[in-house]
């Protein structure tokens, strides 16, 4: 009998949680599995390839021509290859629309005629009826002066460039560099999403931290560590606002994207902006490879996410609150997230 309640103590703690992780940069062939294809069209695949190898969660990113629908239906477009383990469909268009001008009819930016107009290219049914949705509440939100005009068109061929076309963001980046500020796309990137800047979103000396926060708070954000289940301030607030990092600011979730997950700890359907959070892979536990998530400016560790979450994207961003600051609607302007309240006109 001792054995067997050792065997459940353990048990309990692994899949409790872990006060320590282990963790290292995306991508690692322990979590290289349900991989999956997104194709985009949003003007340069320069540009467009640059920004998704970015992100983290896809593992290849290729820069080529699909088919459109027009006159010779030959597109700029991208492949991304994704591990839907570490992020969704959902999550990829919600990073898509922020790359470039879905208003643009007509070309992108400079780059005039249909090889530079945009596209998502859906591979199944699935693709299809998230990429309408996405469309849908962009439009509802009513960022943009003027409507949507990407085209949702069934994949059908993709053909890569040429070697010396791929990466060209790397290979010549002062000819990238200058022909992306030429055509205008990162100042109308600056004027409806902002800039993802470490002077906007600081994080304190070590220091100021380990005397601005709890004990807790620094255990949680500094230490990987987890806090207690169902005791924790946000797990069950119903209020309307947006989740930022404890250190940092930079906003992190927002409350139209909670849910109850009944697992004890506050638990959101995807990130606000997935510029904002860092995924690294998590080998802590004997049993199970998890990714964990941590802020991009703040560097703090905020919890794990996995892919038990309800529709659309099916993860569940298990967060720690220890780690999180709560901004009420109402607070938002004042505290200088304004620009955000689009996210409460959507589903």
């Amino acid at each position: 009998m001792k054995s067997y309640k050792w065997f459940f103590m353990i048990l309990i703690l692994v899949f409790w949680g872990c006060t320590r992780t282990q963790s290292q940069e995306m991508p690692d062939s322990a979590i290289q599995e349900n991989l999956a294809k997104a194709t985009f069209a949003g003007g340069c695949y320069w540009c467009m390839e640059a920004a998704f190898e970015k992100l983290d969660g896809p593992v290849d990113v290729i820069s080529g021509y699909a088919e459109g629908e027009g006159a010779d239906g030959k597109v700029e477009a991208i492949q991304v290859t994704y591990n839907a383990r570490v992020i969704s469909y959902p999550e990829l268009l919600d990073y898509y629309w922020r790359q470039f001008d879905p208003t643009d009819e007509g070309g992108s930016f400079h780059d005039r005629g249909p090889e530079y107009e945009s596209y998502i290219f859906y591979h199944t049914d699935r693709q299809q009826a998230l990429a309408k949705k996405s469309k849908q509440n962009l439009d509802r939100a009513g960022i943009f002066e003027k409507p949507l005009v990407t085209r949702i068109v069934k994949f059908s061929k993709f053909i890569p460039v040429e070697e010396s076309e791929q990466d060209f963001y790397r290979k010549n980046p002062e000819r990238y560099h200058s022909y992306r500020q030429a055509s205008g796309r990162d100042a109308f990137l600056k004027k409806y999403w902002g800039t993802l800047s470490p002077k906007q979103y600081q994080r304190p000396a070590d220091d100021d931290i380990r005397n601005q926060l709890t004990e807790l708070q620094f255990r949680v954000t500094r230490q990987n560590g987890t806090e207690p289940a169902f005791h924790n301030e946000y797990n069950a607030n119903e209020k309307t606002g947006i989740y930022v990092d404890l250190v940092s600011g930079e906003p992190l979730f927002s409350s139209t994207h909670k849910y109850e997950s009944g697992t004890g700890w506050p638990s959101f359907t995807r990130p606000l902006d997935p510029r904002y959070i860092s995924r690294k892979i998590d080998q802590s536990l004997v049993f199970e490879t998890r990714v964990e998530i941590r802020s991009k400016m703040g560097n703090s560790h905020l919890g794990h996410v996995f892919t038990d979450g309800p529709a659309p994207t099916y993860m569940r961003y298990c967060m720690n609150s220890a780690a999180l600051r709560f901004i009420l609607k109402e607070d938002m302007d004042a505290a200088g997230y304004g620009h955000l309240m689009w996210l409460f006109k959507l589903d």
